[in-house]
């Protein structure tokens, strides 16, 4: 009786470690490194290419486990491309030409988060003060519900929405431009 709960004890423990929700980091990162160029970007600069070349690597490494390149292609591949993820990149990129002049003098930052930060009014007027300050809160509102979008989408849990955020705060800050200001881990401000 005693070997047969032990059995049983051990079936269950396996079954409940094996139990794995996946993830796929490295295609959220694909995902933001393409969003954040398409929205902010400059042509030709800031992506970071994954080679498909079977000769490559990466494809030695899957073909050497046993894996086709199709088949990892579509357990990579996440959903960007719904209406309401479209509407919110529309509206981060249509944003975009009025809070770059406030990136390049400095007046706003990126935090360590990938959030605007309006970092210091110096030089603004009144009225540019407010523009700053509406056009942070709107971004951010955005790119709040776009991490959202992107997790609901793939039906991924809200838990999963931080990992999310902080995949795309990396790519808002390496490919921020030379000369804006950035937060690193440790909360200092720097120019990039």
């Amino acid at each position: 009786m005693d070997k047969k709960f032990s059995l049983l004890l051990v079936f269950f423990l396996t079954a409940c470690v094996t139990v794995n929700i996946y993830f796929p980091a490295a295609a959220v990162q694909r995902a933001a490194d393409k969003i954040v160029e398409e929205t902010w970007g400059e042509p030709g600069k800031g992506v970071k290419e994954t080679p498909k070349d079977s000769s490559s690597i990466a494809g030695k490494l899957y073909a050497f486990v046993g894996f086709s390149r199709e088949a990892f292609a579509q357990e990579a591949d996440i959903n960007v491309s719904n209406p309401a993820i479209r509407a919110l990149k529309e509206s981060i990129k249509t944003r975009s030409e009025s809070v770059k002049p406030f990136m390049d003098r400095g007046n706003v930052g990126l935090d360590r988060q990938g959030l605007l930060v309006v970092r210091t009014t110096e030089g603004l007027n009144l009225k540019e003060r407010a523009e700053a300050q509406q056009l942070v809160e709107a971004e951010n509102r955005d790119r709040e519900a776009l991490y959202a979008e992107i997790a609901k989408a793939n039906n991924f849990p809200k838990e999963r929405v931080a990992d999310i955020k902080r995949i795309f705060a990396k790519s808002w800050i390496e490919q921020a431009r030379s000369g804006w200001w950035i937060q690193d881990a440790q909360g200092n401000w720097r120019r990039k």
